[in-house]
């Protein structure tokens, strides 16, 4: 099942996709999108999450530049997404996805647990939430503005599992290390390098960047994680 909700904030509304498992209940996962909006890979991820026993909802991150804007996972498409980026603004982006997250909450099959999973630019929102707002599972996949944020660990109390690819052409292998450094021995953290994989790696939707093996290893831990932290049975 699949429907949308709206959250209102001080300045206007934006959409929250919303998808539901077969037994119409259970703990909700915030998924916040890539720099290509919510569309095909969202909703492929989605699909994972529900088979799981998750309700998912993913907000239109990008509402105040273009609503409802979404691309195909192309290299043509890729400088429309980075321009999206560009626009984007932090501070009140921020507020966007912690209004989302409580929206989520107030779902009526949500079980009053929830987590956070994002991608990308996605994956530096889902951290940055993590410093604002408690969930009961918080994972960030290759954020680029992750590095230069580790300020923001100290303020986590969520569970936070971080994931980069060591071959990242946008994410310096150095930067990868600052994180890894800033997370070791911290409780409840962790963090999983897939040496071999790319930007965007876990994207199977985007043939330029998508590779099954770092991919499937990666969600696995993501899985693993999910379990221990957010069972949804």
């Amino acid at each position: 099942m699949t429907r949308t909700e709206t959250v209102q904030v001080p300045d206007g509304e934006f959409r929250l996709h919303v998808w539901t498992p077969e037994s119409g209940r259970g703990p909700g996962i915030l998924l916040i999108q890539e720099i290509f909006g919510v569309g095909d890979y969202m909703e492929a991820v989605a699909g994972d999450l529900t088979a799981m026993g998750y309700v998912v909802a993913a907000p239109d991150m990008f509402w105040r530049i273009e609503p409802n804007w979404t691309t195909k996972h192309t290299e043509e498409a890729l400088p429309k997404g980075m321009s999206m980026v560009s626009q984007f603004d932090w501070d009140k982006g921020q507020d966007d996805v912690e209004a989302a997250l409580g929206a989520l909450k107030g779902l009526p099959e949500v079980d009053g647990r929830v987590g956070v999973l994002g991608f990308c630019f996605g994956g530096t929102l889902a951290y940055l939430l993590a410093a604002r707002a408690e969930a009961d599972a918080v994972v960030s996949f290759y954020g680029s503005g992750v590095p230069g944020a580790l300020g923001a660990l100290d303020a986590v109390r969520s569970p936070l599992q971080f994931h980069f690819g060591g071959s990242d052409d946008y994410i310096p292998r150095e930067d990868v290390a600052a994180v890894e450094r800033a997370v070791a021995g911290r409780d409840r953290m962790e963090i999983h390098v897939q040496e071999d994989g790319g930007h965007a790696f876990h994207n199977r939707k985007a043939p330029m960047f998508y590779q099954p093996e770092p991919a499937d290893r990666a969600w696995r831990l993501t899985e693993d994680f999910l379990h221990r932290h957010l069972p949804a049975s």
